[in-house]
């Protein structure tokens, strides 16, 4: 190893500097501030936890995302987290055992063994919303509506929500009978768009089968709005597990539409985003000069079953860096108050006085007699007459 090589970081790793970190806290904070306006309560979990409780329930993709070390204290493996969701299901299902609704939010770095593509993270800060206790399509509401404030509270304009019901595949999955392989194949088939190819495979293995033509149309089933309408009379005789995945899909899509007009919502009835784990209506949020989505969510009920209390769930998680790298700065970065050293007692009470008003004040080495660039303040501390006053530099 070179010298050279000795200061850099493992590929996907990335620090903030100073100036960046600075609207990344702001952003922080707001976006704390906005979650607890909406009635949620921060937690914040550890970094690492015992496997058996950080990935049970949540399928293989979570388990590959998770670097694994040993205990050694207890000789067991030790997950560090790559999701905060089943931290904070575990905490709502052990640790709070709140009756009724209980909604958490929480903010903190995860970490992946690969990056989720070519240019993204592999540490990013991740913010989120969990819902606790309530199946019905209000929280969903609630919970979309909150990720779309979020985006707003980071002055993101361009509002893309893309949205699907993981409900309408697996009810429809069922109806066919489809063995696990043969699910696995169709999902596979879905995710890839291959019309052709989900053509073929439906005529070689559902020939004859009702669900043939619900499975041949599904991904067909995408764009604005009005393809809800559609899908209603494609599957007007679908199992009634699927029209009221639709139906709750419609009330969704009016309600936001009715509270934020200028979000662009794009439905996707064969979009199955962490299907091994959600249970009902899932979506994204993409934003110009994003390669990948910036928040994802959806529901996932019964996964505090694993910890010996089903609970409903849904919320979403956003990469905050991210957020920040694509909105306008909102902020500007703090200046503050230059002291030149001094031995002064009187100095040393002045510059207390000032920091306890809010101000931010550097002191000057004792050969400094003005701030370099990066201390970014703009007043000085100077005395007169025995009296320390602030004057513009």
């Amino acid at each position: 190893m070179n010298q050279v090589d000795r200061w850099m970081l493992p590929d996907g790793i990335e620090e903030v500097l100073p100036e960046e970190a600075e609207h990344i806290e702001a952003l922080r904070r707001r976006v704390l501030d906005l979650f607890q306006r909406w009635g949620y309560d921060l937690i914040i979990p550890s970094m690492v936890e015992f496997t058996d409780s950080l990935l049970i329930g949540l399928g293989q993709d979570l388990d590959l995302q998770t670097f694994k070390v040993t205990d050694q204290l207890s000789g067991r493996t030790l997950g560090i987290r790559a999701d905060i969701t089943p931290q904070a299901a575990r905490i709502d299902a052990h640790s709070l055992r709140r009756d009724g609704i209980n909604r958490l939010c929480y903010a903190g770095h995860v970490l992946y063994t690969r990056a989720k593509s070519a240019l993204a993270s592999r540490n990013p800060l991740q913010m989120g919303v969990e819902m606790f206790g309530d199946d019905s399509i209000e929280a969903d509401i609630e919970v979309v509506s909150l990720l779309l404030s979020t985006l707003k509270e980071a002055d993101l304009i361009d509002l893309h929500i893309d949205l699907g019901h993981v409900g309408i595949f697996k009810a429809l999955a069922a109806e066919a009978q489809l063995t696990p392989s043969q699910e696995k194949a169709f999902f596979e088939l879905l995710q890839a768009k291959a019309m052709a190819d989900i053509n073929a495979w439906v005529d070689a293995n559902l020939a004859g089968s009702p669900a043939a033509p619900w499975l041949k149309a599904l991904p067909k089933l995408a764009g604005a709005a009005n393809v809800l309408h559609d899908a209603k009379a494609v599957f007007a005789n679908a199992p009634a597990a699927v029209r009221k995945a639709l139906d709750e899909l419609v009330v969704l899509a009016e309600t936001l539409s009715e509270r934020y007009p200028q979000a662009h919502l794009y439905f996707d009835l064969s979009e199955l985003r962490g299907y091994h784990y959600h249970t009902g209506i899932v979506f994204a949020a993409f934003a110009a000069g994003a390669g990948e989505a910036i928040a994802t969510g959806g529901r996932y009920d019964h996964i505090g079953e694993v910890f010996g209390r089903a609970r409903s769930a849904t919320g979403f998680s956003v990469n905050l860096v991210a957020l920040k790298r694509l909105a306008q700065p909102s902020c500007d970065l703090p200046t503050g108050i230059f002291a030149p050293h001094s031995t002064h007692p009187a100095q040393w009470q002045a510059v207390e006085r000032l920091r306890d008003a809010g101000e931010r004040v550097v002191c000057g080495a004792n050969w400094q007699s003005a701030p370099n660039e990066y201390q970014t303040c703009d007043r000085i501390l100077v005395e007169c007459d025995g009296v320390f006053e602030v004057k513009a530099l």
